[in-house]
């Protein structure tokens, strides 16, 4: 149950109509997104939750990240991302090594099949990005969700830092 000292109101505060039908707006549209844009991942034999873990992996240095740093860099419980990375290790788009230093631990390795996966994945997927998403928009367009976006993960900063959020 939500306590309302948990937003730091005495009375629960109730959204408005507008902001109601708007935040509606804002979960539909980016669920149907990720549906378009995890068929056509699906054409290349890549799955939404591989291509998240391939990009993190890309951007770390030596395409090598600690599992643990994995699950933070992409927002995943750990055990399911252990799961994940078995089934993407048994197709040969990674592999796991010992974490120097920590024996529970491991290092989770792009292997080059799992790089040629991302080569063939990102091409049509940013593709898809740009066509459903960026074509939508004007200039202007882009500008003010980027301004919004940031509003909004400024706020989420703002709460997490101070507990308000738990």
């Amino acid at each position: 149950m939500v306590n309302a000292h948990q937003f730091g109101t005495t009375t629960p505060e109730r959204l408005t109509a507008r902001e109601l039908t708007v935040w509606r707006a804002l979960l539909d549209t980016t669920t149907e997104l990720r549906r378009l844009l995890s068929v056509q991942l699906q054409e290349a034999d890549v799955s939404p939750g591989d291509y998240a873990v391939l990009v993190a992996l890309t951007d770390a240095s030596d395409r090598k990240l600690r599992s643990s740093e994995l699950a933070d860099a992409i927002d995943w419980e750990r055990s399911r991302l252990s799961h994940h990375l078995g089934r993407m290790e048994q197709r040969g788009l990674l592999r796991r090594e010992e974490c120097p230093g920590d024996n529970r631990g491991s290092l989770i390795v792009m292997t080059d099949e799992g790089v040629s996966a991302l080569r063939r994945a990102s091409g049509p997927h940013l593709r898809a990005v740009k066509h459903y998403f960026a074509e939508a928009l004007d200039g202007d367009q882009v500008e003010s969700l980027g301004e919004v976006l940031g509003t909004i993960r400024a706020h989420l900063g703002t709460l997490t830092a101070s507990g308000a959020d738990s």
